[in-house]
């Protein structure tokens, strides 16, 4: 179960979970990670436009915590830290929006390609190839109902008129695809990684 924060601004309870989170303790992530993503999503997109991006920035944000260790001790407002660390990420991406606007590149290829190799982002891209591997697991309806409506953005609808399926069949292929990829990242990832990528599910 996982411990809820009752007063936000107990800065004492922070840096008790935050000592817990630098010597990884992962239920004390979690109650850091649930407090706070929402948040920085919703900041980091008011910032960059762009849904993706704006997951991009939290799982960096985060994971930057979790690796962080006994550094974390010296931060005295975990959230204004994050807000910092999302304004930053966000700033950098729309920097290379702008280069990539001038270059004639997809921002997504430019993000991808000048991305610094830090330990968070390495992680980051080992998640999102262990996503990609099982996607490609999934029954071939699975995976296409998955990639129609979670990385396309179709409704259900959509993608029942375009496979000639029904709503319905289409919506149980989709629970089926996400109960089998967050059973894949769980068996095959720590607990706090798997916290921040199964969000994108």
């Amino acid at each position: 179960m996982i411990m809820r924060m009752h007063d936000t601004n107990s800065l004492a309870l922070e840096r008790e979970l935050l000592a817990k989170i630098a010597v990884r303790d992962e239920l004390a992530f979690s109650t850091i990670y649930y407090q706070y993503h929402k948040k920085i999503y919703t900041f980091s997109l008011r910032l960059l436009k762009s849904k993706q991006l704006a997951e991009e920035v939290v799982q960096e944000s985060f994971l930057k915590i979790w690796l962080m260790g006994d550094a974390l001790i010296k931060i005295s407002n975990i959230e204004a830290y994050l807000v910092t660390l999302a304004r930053n990420r966000s700033l950098d991406a729309l920097r290379k929006q702008q280069r990539a606007a001038k270059a004639g590149f997809t921002t997504a290829k430019l993000w991808t390609e000048e991305h610094n190799e830090t330990e968070e982002s390495i992680i980051l891209n080992d998640t999102k190839e262990l996503l990609q591997a099982g996607i490609e697991l999934l029954p071939p309806q699975q995976k296409m109902v998955y990639q129609l409506c979670h990385q396309e953005g179709l409704k259900y609808e959509e993608a029942a008129e375009k496979l000639n399926l029904s709503p319905l069949t289409v919506k149980t292929h989709m629970q089926h695809a996400l109960r089998f990829l967050r059973a894949h990242i769980l068996k095959n990832s720590d607990l706090a990684v798997a916290i921040v990528l199964l969000k994108i599910l």
